[in-house]
């Protein structure tokens, strides 16, 4: 969480897998904390490999 707010989580909208800022995604080098417009432009979804402009927030 940056500054004690909660981060907002965004949803793949091909296989549903929820990029939750406070887990991160440390199979892939993110480590917790990292707001999803912080992700690396090439980063996929772990699940699909759907790329970042197919996440919608939730």
């Amino acid at each position: 969480m940056a500054n004690g707010t909660a981060q907002k989580r965004y949803i793949c909208t091909i296989c549903g897998h929820i990029y939750d800022p406070a887990f991160g995604d440390p199979g892939n080098g993110i480590e917790p904390g990292v707001a999803f417009a912080d992700l690396p432009d090439d980063w996929v979804c772990p699940v699909c490999g759907a790329g970042k402009s197919l996440f919608r927030e939730l």
